[in-house]
């Protein structure tokens, strides 16, 4: 896969079953050429 990881990995992430590292949500984001606020809904943290 493009950013290293597996597709049941990108699902759960989906699903909000597992939460990305910060590496692992910066080569997402990297890879749709956007922000990681861009890409992930921070709205539910504090």
């Amino acid at each position: 896969m493009e950013v290293g990881t597996t597709r049941q990995t990108i699902t759960s992430i989906e699903v909000e079953k597992y939460t990305a590292s910060l590496v692992l949500s910066y080569k997402i984001a990297h890879f749709f050429d956007l922000t990681i606020e861009e890409v992930f809904d921070f709205s539910d943290v504090e």
